[in-house]
């Protein structure tokens, strides 16, 4: 039985997390697709990427059962599985396409941080997102006090990862982090790959690059990074369909 699997529909590519016995804990199965969806968005006919799950839930997080095994490795051993999920992360991040989190129910653990690591969260108002690491006795990996940092009060983060305390959908909504309440985020999550679908691929990817980059660089950095990309982009084909089409009030359709 295979516990993930990638779908396409039209120019969408599906990290589908169909592991619902475990509430879409992390599995061999779904490394594998979001290593294969990675690959995949390399084609310039993918535009975006949709990370979802079946049976309500959209991911626990670690498998203990898998932890309590890993007790036994060497450190180097143990460094390399965690560096593995880490690598997932990262290539998430830097993905050349928008991808969107359709959050069910909830996302827990290295589950959230799968979820912060997408570009935009749709999520059920019912949703609860819990760094749940404390309660296991274990710490926070896969970037989730990076990414949490960036976005929250540190007071927040504290609660959240001291305390294994959830925080529902709505909260974080208000707070930014969720971009959507919606009752199917697939549908919506949909909706919003079919309007990247009409955009600009490489302007959009080169922007998702630009956005992640903020966090890390300093603002003469940045300033330096969107200068680079801008003198680049203005001469691109893409530019040069944009302007026009804005320029003669019409809707640019883009290759």
């Amino acid at each position: 039985m295979t516990l993930a699997r990638v779908d396409q529909q039209g120019s969408t590519l599906t990290i589908m997390n169909a592991n619902p016995a475990r509430r879409g804990a992390l599995s061999p199965d779904l490394y594998a697709a979001i290593r294969e969806a990675l690959e995949r968005a390399q084609d310039p006919k993918v535009r975006a990427i949709i990370f979802a799950s079946e049976g309500g839930f959209f991911c626990s997080g670690g498998d203990l059962n898998t932890l309590k095994e890993r007790a036994g490795l060497s450190l180097e051993q143990r460094r390399a599985k965690v560096q593995e999920l880490h690598d997932l992360v990262a290539g998430l991040r830097a993905a050349p396409v928008p991808i969107i989190a359709a959050v069910e129910g909830g996302a827990a653990g290295a589950g959230l941080s799968l979820a912060l690591a997408c570009d935009m969260i749709v999520a059920t108002q019912g949703a609860k997102f819990t760094a749940s690491y404390v309660k296991a006795g274990v710490v926070p990996d896969a970037g989730l006090t990076s990414a949490l940092s960036r976005m929250l009060p540190r007071q927040l983060v504290s609660e959240m990862c001291l305390l294994a305390r959830s925080v529902a959908a709505g909260r974080l909504a208000d707070l930014g982090v969720v971009n959507l309440i919606a009752e199917d985020p697939l549908a919506e999550a949909q909706a919003l790959a079919d309007t990247f679908a009409k955009g600009p691929r490489k302007a959009q990817g080169i922007i998702k690059g630009l956005v992640s980059s903020a966090y890390e660089l300093s603002e003469t950095e940045q300033l330096v990074a969107e200068r680079e990309a801008m003198i680049r982009a203005v001469v691109d084909t893409e530019a040069q369909i944009g302007i026009t089409a804005f320029l003669g009030k019409q809707t640019p359709e883009y290759p």
